[in-house]
């Protein structure tokens, strides 16, 4: 307690305790112990003394309050301070939500009234977060305080207590617009769920906007910005600001644009559209005629209507005696026995000419050993460790690919490899092999605020020659946000120690190793294959990670007891499909969807409680009123399946409703719910968890099928954009439209930059990627410079 002015004395309260003892005034209601029980006789609190210490009309007047609480909010650990002062007065105490708070918790001051010589009292405590939290989810938390008087006693008014937040998420947030001249425009803004509500403000470029200066600007109830009638000087981006005494969230901007409708500059645009459009008919009808007049398709020939046709397949007519042909399907290579008949001969590698002929096309190959076709790798020193991975793993995919590239992907973790065409020398045949492995096993080092963001995963083996990065895509549970989070990617060499190779976004680029780091997915390039982990380390306690909760109960249930498992884990896809599949083991069932918890660093733990029980139907055998998951098992990332299991009893077979509700919180932090309602005697069939990530597509695809591009049009668009022209259209224009711009120095370091972004669309569109949009894409950079739509007198 800190200090205050005046008597903090109790002897005038413990000579009115032995007065009663003596006048025997045993009989008067007294205040209970406070909150914990107490094992002895002797009561903290003096008993209320008739007539003691008033004096002239003391014995005539109830205590009247010269001060009462008033509400408060708890900001993240801060205790608050409630204060009570009355008059006439010989005891004063607080009681909170029904309990006497302790006496030893009281810090009191004696004074006088000067106007009439009365005693006045003025009593403080202090209300802690825990205490609040102690009651969550169960009802509010208040308190008043009691004063007493030789004429009886009076109440104060109630103070509620509320521990403040304000959520990170927008209910409603304002969208981007392109309106008229003189339109109404509402932007629209509803702040995150807060305590107390959050204010709204306006910002128009970062500056805030007040209606009171501009009449053409108006707030609404529910804090619409609406802009009376749009002007010209309107333009600008607009972003909704909320705030309370915890914290300030920010909306994603909406950019508005008010044009003028009928000006001469629109004139002089749409003649210059429709000039355009009337060029292109033109062109297209040339095109059209030189296509009718062949004959045939060279391999590496492929017509400009096939930027615009949206990607369709192309029709290969026979050719004339002496042409190479395209096959139009490919071998399935994972298979040793295939025979291929015919050759392939692609005119861009005239020098090195692959053909393969009648017979089998790969030799006999033993598990887990790296093969090549007519060559043979260096003898490995990793190879004998590698050879141990299980065959027909779960957890694992494998497959034989050439330079034609492919596709490995383990179903319903979001893993996957993708090997572009020609990432693998001609002339070469490999077995690469892809696993995600339990993190606990791995046994990464990570020191002070890092953690592990989503799975540990090996492709292999290494040592393989690569002509181009490969792609692999993962899972991670990240809030991505720069200035909270520093993250790198970590790759353990040989010797099994475990180094830093890149440090994502705002480190030094690297020509082996890139990331694209989105919301919930990470898309590395490199050209070695090995064993990589993404590590993430916290700049500040508003770092958070992502959290799945999943609620299971047993499917039947017959004794007294019922349990309920509450697992915490990372909201990545492996981390589902574990907890699933051990469920599944277990006879276990999903009882609701699942739920998304935002995780702070603020080295709180992760709270667990059940609620709202029939209390004469069930009980819980918890002895304590929660339980707890340690900060650091849930941040570090390497335990597996972090679970509570609530074990509930029954006082009667006969019962088989269960009504309860299940709170998982972080203390200073966000906090969610389930809502249990079951019947133990019925099937209740429990909610699906669908996976992104589909379990019925093979787990290796190879050559063709393993891409949404068709070969020759990927080849038509790198020629295309690959060499820099003087009209801009090339593959800086995709780049920016595929919001790939920042990332211009690992492109420029490779051969071909479009082949890279090109590499990146297949690994996050396939196979349910729109084809038709790339298509339009291109063909929209390819209406700023006509040479990718002329062809050559030779192709027509």
């Amino acid at each position: 307690m800190g200090s205050w002015p005046g008597d903090f004395s109790l002897d005038s309260r413990m000579g009115a305790a032995c007065f009663l003892l003596v006048s025997g005034f045993l009989s008067l209601q007294l205040p209970p112990s406070g909150c914990q029980q107490s094992s002895g006789p002797v009561n903290p609190f003096p008993m209320p003394i008739p007539g003691a210490g008033l004096g002239g009309q003391g014995g005539e007047l109830l205590p009247h309050f010269l001060l009462e609480p008033d509400d408060v909010f708890i900001v993240k650990n801060k205790p608050v301070t409630l204060s009570c002062k009355a008059t006439p007065a010989t005891q004063i105490y607080f009681k909170c939500n029904g309990e006497w708070v302790h006496q030893t918790d009281h810090a009191i001051q004696h004074s006088a009234d000067r106007s009439t010589g009365l005693p006045v009292m003025e009593v403080r405590i202090e209300i802690s977060r825990q205490q609040v939290e102690k009651i969550f989810g169960l009802e509010e938390y208040w308190c008043h305080c009691v004063a007493w008087s030789s004429s009886g006693t009076s109440k104060s008014q109630k103070a509620f207590i509320r521990i403040a937040y304000l959520r990170k998420n927008f209910e409603k947030e304002p969208v981007s617009r392109e309106v008229s001249l003189d339109q109404e425009v509402t932007l629209l803004c509803q702040p995150p769920e807060g305590i107390p509500p959050a204010e709204v403000e306006w910002l128009k470029n970062e500056d805030v906007l007040d209606p009171e200066l501009d009449s053409n600007l108006f707030i609404g109830t529910d804090h619409s910005l609406i802009l009376r009638q749009a002007r010209l000087a309107d333009t600008g981006n607009y972003t909704c600001v909320a705030k309370n005494i915890v914290a300030r969230r920010r909306s994603t901007s909406a950019a508005i644009t008010v044009y003028a409708v009928g000006a001469p500059e629109d004139v002089a645009l749409y003649v210059g559209v429709v000039a355009v459009a009337v060029f292109l008919v033109l062109l297209l009808a040339v095109i059209l005629v030189c296509w009718r007049r062949k004959e045939g398709l060279d391999a590496d020939v492929a017509d400009s209507s096939i930027l615009t046709a949206a990607f369709q397949p192309v029709s290969l007519k026979p050719g004339k005696a002496g042409q190479a042909h395209l096959l139009t399907i490919q071998p399935d290579l994972s298979t040793a026995t295939m025979t291929y008949q015919g050759s392939l001969c692609l005119r861009q590698d005239g020098a090195n000419k692959f053909q393969l002929t009648n017979g089998h096309l790969l030799p006999p190959m033993g598990p887990g050993i790296p093969r090549e076709h007519s060559h043979t790798l260096p003898r490995l020193s990793t190879q004998t460790y590698f050879r141990t991975l299980p065959r027909g793993s779960n957890n694992m995919a494998y497959g034989t690919f050439n330079f034609l590239g492919g596709r490995l992907k383990i179903p319903n973790t979001g893993l996957s490899l993708l090997i572009p065409p020609d990432a693998i020398p001609r002339g070469k045949i490999y077995e690469i092999y892809l696993t995600l492995h339990k993190q606990e096993d791995m046994r990464l080092p990570l020191a002070g605020c890092q953690t592990l963001l989503g799975p540990i995963v090996s492709c292999g083996p290494p040592g393989v020659v690569l002509t181009q990065p490969v792609i692999i895509s993962m899972d991670h549970c990240l809030e991505p946000s720069p200035e909270n989070w520093t993250v790198r990617l970590k790759k353990q060499s040989c010797e099994g120690s475990w180094e830093d190779v890149l440090q994502v976004d705002g480190g030094s680029p690297s020509h082996l190793y890139y990331c694209q780091l989105e919301s919930r997915s990470c898309y590395l390039f490199t050209e070695q294959l090995g064993r990589f982990a993404l590590v993430g380390e916290s700049l500040s306690m508003s770092a958070t990670k992502r959290l799945k909760l999943l609620l299971f109960a047993p499917t039947s249930c017959t004794s007294l007891e019922y349990s309920l498992r509450v697992y915490c884990i990372t909201d990545t896809q492996d981390a589902m499909k574990e907890v699933v599949q051990l469920e599944k083991q277990q006879g276990g069932k999903l009882l609701d969807e699942p739920r998304l918890l935002h995780f702070k660093d603020s080295y709180h733990n992760l709270r667990l409680s059940v609620h709202d029980m029939h209390s004469t139907m069930w009980k819980s055998k918890l002895l304590a009123s929660y339980q707890e998951i340690p900060f650091y098992h849930i941040w570090n990332g390497v335990h597996d399946n972090l679970h509570c299991t609530f074990t509930l009893e029954r006082f009667s077979l006969s019962t088989c409703e269960l009504s309860c509700r299940v709170w998982v919180w972080q203390v200073e932090g966000d906090g969610q719910s389930f809502n249990i309602n079951i019947n133990l005697n019925k099937e209740n069939r429990p909610p699906e968890i669908l996976l992104d990530d589909g379990g019925k597509e093979a787990a290796a695809l190879v050559g063709p099928s393993a891409f949404k591009i068709p070969f020759l049009m990927r080849q038509k668009i790198i020629t295309g954009l690959d060499e820099p022209s003087s009209h801009g259209a090339d593959w800086r224009v995709l780049a920016q439209k595929l919001n790939l711009e920042s990332h211009l120095g690992f492109l420029l370091s490779k051969s071909s930059p479009t082949a890279m972004l090109l590499n990146l669309w297949e690994a996050q569109n396939f196979p349910n990627g729109n084809l038709a949009r790339l298509a339009a894409t291109v063909a929209e950079i390819g209406k700023q410079d006509s040479l990718m739509y002329m062809m050559s007198e030779a192709e027509c």
